[in-house]
């Protein structure tokens, strides 16, 4: 059990940090009135020029991440909504490791292994998603010698957390509930 900050996981603790941030940055005090909007939509934007999912396959995405992620409306729908919520990076990761294992050239995927590295997986990362050290510890072993594999048990993590938190906190949104009218 957690007793006190100093107790709380690295990862908490970086959280902490980037909330108080956030924080700092909206309660500064504005230097016109202009400065005083704050530019945050109540719904999210709707994904442009994706061909709008049947009410079927909206209705299913409820259950299943994986039916959500294959359709391209749903992806961008999950996207938007994700975004609104300043907590798109597990996506976006999901997305790198997808493209990452389309790559063919050993070159090419080194390259990429580092870019997903150093934007979602090191400490401090821009984009650091929320794994545990025993993930990240493997992934950075299996980047030795990066292969197709490389970020699966990251990837399968951060899919299983996206399923439990993300995916029922876009099923309850009004965006999503507009999109099954």
């Amino acid at each position: 059990m957690c007793k006190g900050l100093a107790a709380l996981p690295h990862s908490c603790l970086e959280r902490a940090k980037e909330i108080k941030i956030k924080l700092g940055i909206l309660l500064q005090k504005p230097d016109s009135v202009g400065d005083l909007v704050i530019p945050y939509n109540e719904k999210p934007e709707k994904p442009a020029k994706t061909q709008k999912a049947s009410l079927d396959e909206a209705l299913q995405w409820r259950d299943s991440l994986d039916k959500l992620l294959q359709n391209n409306y749903g992806l961008a729908s999950f996207k938007s909504f994700l975004k609104s919520e300043f907590s798109e990076e597990n996506l976006e990761f999901w997305i790198a490791c997808e493209d990452y294992k389309k790559i063919k050239s050993p070159a090419k995927m080194a390259e990429k292994a580092k870019q997903i590295y150093e934007e979602f997986i090191q400490t401090e990362a821009p984009k650091e998603v929320n794994i545990d050290h025993f993930t990240k510890d493997i992934t950075m072993k299996n980047l030795v010698e990066p292969s197709l594999s490389s970020f699966d048990m990251a990837q399968k993590r951060i899919h299983a957390l996206m399923e439990k938190d993300s995916l029922p906190r876009f099923v309850r949104s009004e965006f999503y509930q507009e999109l099954i009218k």
